[in-house]
């Protein structure tokens, strides 16, 4: 006999253990909602809740990233979904005749999840200079102002709202959105520059003497974040037949943010849940 020694098993370590209760804890839920459906045993009241509470959730985890993960306080996560619901809904009303709706409602939530980021990114990179208090009220001003500009703005139908977008809005949709959200930024959140954002939260001063760029990790975060709002506001806008700027005010960020605070900050399964 030789003495071959064989290597032991690798122990799961506690983040790829969250992460896949994470990821079950999504796919566990919508196995439940397509039985409960295909049974016949959901309301017609409780389908509707089904895709508001896929947006809620992608709300709610990206939003974390910030306040969670970074430890910033950030009021305006609802201006960046409605730049994402109205980004989307005018590029499917638009382009409705001309691409599939297999094709035309994924791009249209790339389409309204890069605008957000791109209005996050010029936000964040002087907003984030600030801390406290004052970064709050200046992201919260960001979505008022955003508010009034959409209600003055006439492609985006004003005060009156937007119509004639497809209701392309599902629970499939939604459940994808919602695992590559979980996935994406839990992966960000167990990686080397998740450890740096952490290191950010917990004192600054520190981080920077270890070499961290303080600035370019809040402002991947700020984008990362606002992307996925963005998404969430594509979701939003193809699952009703009219949206109006009034929705995204002020007490949708808070509404938001409480979903956070009361799953725990910092915890994705607690903003899942939350």
């Amino acid at each position: 006999m030789s003495n071959v020694k064989t290597k032991p098993a690798k122990k799961l370590t506690k983040s790829t253990t969250d992460s896949l209760i994470n990821y079950g804890i999504v796919i566990v839920l919508y196995i439940i909602m397509m039985i409960m459906q295909a049974t016949g045993n959901l309301s017609s009241s409780m389908k509707g809740f089904l895709v508001p509470v896929c947006i809620y959730v992608i709300m709610a985890v990206s939003l974390n990233l910030v306040v969670g993960i970074l430890g910033e306080l950030s009021l305006g996560h609802a201006g960046f979904m409605s730049v994402g619901a109205y980004a989307s809904c005018l590029f499917s009303i638009h382009f409705q005749e001309i691409i599939p709706t297999a094709v035309r409602f994924p791009l249209a939530m790339l389409v309204g999840g890069i605008c957000a980021a791109v209005f996050g990114l010029v936000v964040g990179v002087p907003v984030l200079r600030l801390k406290g208090d004052y970064l709050a009220i200046v992201t919260l001003a960001f979505g008022e102002i955003l508010r009034s500009v959409i209600i003055n703005l006439d492609f985006t139908g004003g005060a009156a709202g937007l119509m004639g977008m497809p209701k392309d809005s599902t629970l499939v949709y939604g459940f994808a959105a919602v695992m590559i959200t979980v996935i994406v930024i839990t992966n960000l959140v167990n990686s080397k520059a998740g450890r740096a954002i952490t290191a950010i939260r917990d004192n600054q001063i520190a981080a920077s003497a270890c070499g961290i760029n303080i600035n370019s990790y809040k402002v991947m975060v700020f984008v990362v974040s606002a992307f996925f709002a963005g998404v969430a506001g594509g979701l939003y806008g193809h699952n009703y037949s009219i949206i109006t700027a009034g929705t995204f005010d002020y007490n949708k960020s808070i509404e938001i943010l409480v979903m956070v605070v009361f799953g725990g900050l910092g915890s994705i399964r607690g903003s899942i849940i939350a």
